[in-house]
């Protein structure tokens, strides 16, 4: 399995542009995917770069509807015209993150909504043998504080969000079974928890961000609670390879509790399995 990352907040060279973001390529022995598409249209600029075809994608995720995870779906139906496509059936909702100024909308382009290439779930969904997508992950283990500063609107009233937006993917190649995780809003110590309770699995490989970086406030989350999440992961025997919304401090604290358990991911970066 080979995991490129065509979008991150950092770059592993000046070769590299990059952005708030997160956009990963993923190919196994049957699929050509990718796994979010970025804030912009970035990701296919580095695309070219690193030698990825996105022609050929035949599935793409998107893992929840924030911009910087499908601001670059337009670009990418440009591209592909054959890949499915999958979100969550709430992906499209109007989602807002609270700033100094008042309330900034962080959600997907709504031009798009009526596209019929979208495959819209509201369960667990197996795709098939290899990839499986899974949602409505429960638990407040370790849960993210910068969460309060996002917001969702239902019937036209501003409220916290719930997240039932997010969705997650389980790859399955050989000896590997890779979880891949878009900002892990819900926790990725919960989601690790349902894939445990609800499918009896452990994955070998962790990809994503682990939202421990408050952006509105530039602030990282507690000591306290990084070392919690930490502390929980350690006891795993999963590698993690995290990025984007995790933070550069945050980020150390786990690399000096976890040392080579623990691997940051920027633009650029090449990760085979």
């Amino acid at each position: 399995m080979k995991i490129v990352t065509l979008a991150e907040n950092t770059s592993v060279s000046e070769e590299f542009r990059s952005e708030h973001g997160l956009s990963l390529y993923i190919e196994t022995e049957t699929h050509k995917l990718l796994f979010d598409v970025g804030a912009s249209s970035l990701f296919a600029e580095n695309a070219e770069k690193l030698g990825v075809d996105l022609s050929e994608v035949d599935t793409l995720i998107i893992s929840h509807g924030h911009y910087d995870h499908g601001g670059g779906l337009k670009t990418f139906m440009e591209i592909n015209d054959k890949a499915a496509i999958y979100l969550n059936g709430q992906a499209f909702e109007n989602h807002f993150s609270k700033r100094a100024n008042g309330q900034a909308y962080i959600g997907l382009d709504q031009e798009l909504f009526c596209n019929p290439r979208f495959i819209f779930l509201a369960n667990d969904f197996v795709i098939d043998d290899e990839l499986c997508i899974f949602a409505n992950v429960q638990g407040q283990r370790c849960r993210s504080t910068a969460n309060a500063d996002l917001l969702m609107e239902k019937d036209g009233q501003l409220m916290a969000d719930d997240f039932c937006h997010e969705q997650n993917l389980i790859i399955r190649e050989k000896n590997q079974l890779v979880l891949v995780a878009g900002c892990a809003h819900r926790g990725i110590v919960n989601i690790l928890d349902h894939m445990a309770i609800n499918y009896d699995l452990q994955p070998t490989v962790v990809i994503g961000g682990f939202h421990l970086y408050n952006r509105s406030q530039k602030k990282p989350e507690a000591k306290e609670l990084i070392e919690e999440i930490g502390n929980a992961l350690k006891k795993t025997e999963a590698v993690y390879y995290t990025c984007h919304c995790t933070g550069k401090e945050p980020y150390q604290i786990l690399r000096t509790m976890l040392g080579e358990q623990v691997n940051y991911l920027a633009t650029g970066s090449r990760v085979s399995l």
